[in-house]
This record gives structure tokens, sequence and C-alpha cells, in this order.
């Protein structure tokens, strides 16, 4: 049982050893290691801090981007608007001017039926006239072939003019 319970010579030198201990330790090894345990909390509180901070950037970042993405797409939506506008535009302004192209040309196309058909016409009326000098040509040769009947047709012929 010698082992197990000590001495009292024993316990005082590990009281002397111990006290000596703390004494170099507080003297030599405390302060530093207080100092370097000081340091590493700073250094923790300081990279909390930093990542705080980063986090809080990294949401204003995200606002931000959010910002430019809605300005982007109303940007975007405007432009659509403005070429869809500049489109119809365009399609308006082509209708019109083909209606007014297709007006002129089917003016002028009427006018030329007209002057056609009014050639066609004149000419018509021109072979008919030749026609019927021809028809009245040969009828009256028939007709004044005979003496008498020559003489009845002039004096009928006088007698109407006389009246008129």
């Amino acid at each position: 049982m010698g082992l197990v319970t000590p001495s009292a010579g024993t316990i005082f030198w590990m009281v002397i050893i111990f006290g000596v201990v703390v004494f170099i330790l507080g003297k030599f090894a405390w302060k530093p290691i207080l100092n370097a345990l000081r340091e590493r909390e700073e250094a923790i509180r300081d990279a909390l801090n930093s990542a705080e901070l980063a986090r809080r950037q990294i949401g204003d970042l995200k606002a931000e981007q959010d910002l430019i993405r809605a300005e982007a797409v109303r940007d975007k939506e405007q432009i659509l608007r403005e070429a869809r506008d500049i489109r119809d535009q365009m399609i308006s302004e082509a209708r019109e001017k083909a209606g007014q192209e297709s007006a002129k040309l089917m003016a002028q196309l009427r006018d030329q039926m007209e002057n056609e058909k009014n050639m066609a016409l004149d000419e018509i009326k021109q072979q008919v006239a030749e026609l019927s000098v021809k028809i009245a040509e040969t009828i009256l040769r028939e007709k004044l072939d005979n003496t008498p009947s020559q003489e009845k047709i002039i004096s009928a012929q006088l007698e109407e003019f006389k009246l008129n």
C-alpha cells in the first residue's frame, strides 16, 4: 500500500515542484499563451466579421444583379415593342403604297381599255359606214339603171329638201 498512499515528504516535494512549475509557467508561459489565445480570439472575431461583411456584400450584389436583370428585361421588352411598332408601321406603309399603286394601275388600265374600246368602236363605225356606202351604191346602181325610177327618186328628194 505504500505506493498508493504517498508519504508526507513526497507530498511536500510535489507541492513545491507544482508551485515552481506554476511560478515558471506564470512568469514565462501564461502571458504568451493568453496573448496567443487573445490573438486567436480576435482573429476568429475578425474572420466572423469579415464573413458577415462578405455575406452582406453578396446580398447587396445579388440585389443589384436582380435590379440589373429587371432593367435588362424592361429594356428588352421596350426594344421588342419598338421593333414591333416599326414593323407594323412599315407593313402599313407598304400596304398603303401598294393600294395607291394598285389604284393608279387600275385607273391606267381603265383608261387604256376605254381608249382601246373607243378605237375599236371608231373602227367598227368606219367599217359600217364603208359597208353602208357600198350597199347604198349597189342599191342605187340597180335602181338608177332605170330612168323613170331615177326621176321619181330625184323628185322625192327635192320635195323632202323643200319641206325641210
